[in-house]
């Protein structure tokens, strides 16, 4: 083999060489294109995943604060609703109460009330002498129905008639605008076994309180329906 069929062998080993280094090189960059691409995917979908992530967690904290705020105002507006039904309540009892000062107003009628207290007050302690404590003005009422309610009260309790005796400590007046703020009384009495152990507070305003409390709810369902479960 001569110089020139050498020359030409090692020329085609070159091109030979050459072309397989460039196939490999393409191989590689394909390859290389292929793991960027592939990973630049996987970048990119992970930071999608994270801002996804991101925005439900924000927006949960959102949900969540509006709900809050929600309730919030809407336990104060149930609030504002019930304290205004109380107020209603408040200045209807405040309107009955005004009504009491009137009760004393026809003499007749209230020498029969304060008999009919009295007795109910003998029947609830059922005790052979009592204490009877009213306000110093209807002592003109009481002293002279006293006999009539010792004897209704005997006939109807099946006992001996009992003593009553008049107390020298008075309930207190009825209300004024000058005293607006002291202890007040709109009527009624007061009976108590000797001893002060057994105490039947028979007032006007005590039996207002009872019978108020006792259609309270009666009262409410009548101003604002039924409530809802």
């Amino acid at each position: 083999m001569n110089d020139a069929d050498v020359s030409k062998q090692i020329q085609q080993m070159v091109r030979f060489i050459r072309q397989e280094a460039e196939e490999k090189a393409n191989e590689i960059s394909v390859s290389a294109e292929e793991e960027f691409n592939i990973e630049k995917l996987q970048l990119v979908e992970a930071e999608k995943k994270k801002i996804r992530q991101e925005y439900e967690r924000k927006d949960k904290q959102v949900q969540v604060r509006k709900k809050i705020e929600y309730s919030m105002q809407l336990n104060a507006s149930r609030l504002k609703v019930l304290q205004a039904q109380d107020d209603l309540v408040n200045s209807m009892k405040e309107s009955a109460s005004k009504e009491l000062l009137h009760v004393g107003g026809n003499h007749r009628s209230y020498e029969h009330l304060l008999k009919d207290l009295i007795v109910q007050g003998l029947l609830r302690l059922k005790e052979p002498s009592v204490l009877l404590r009213c306000r110093k003005a209807d002592l003109q009422y009481v002293e002279p129905i006293l006999d009539r309610a010792k004897k209704e009260y005997a006939e109807k309790a099946k006992v001996h008639s009992p003593e009553i005796i008049v107390d020298q400590v008075y309930l207190p007046p009825a209300p004024s605008h000058h005293n607006a703020h002291d202890r007040f009384c709109s009527g009624g009495v007061v009976l108590a076994s000797r001893d002060g152990k057994i105490v039947f507070e028979n007032s006007l305003d005590a039996r207002l309180e009872v019978v108020f409390r006792k259609k309270l709810p009666e009262i409410r369902k009548s101003l604002f329906g039924e409530v809802a479960a």
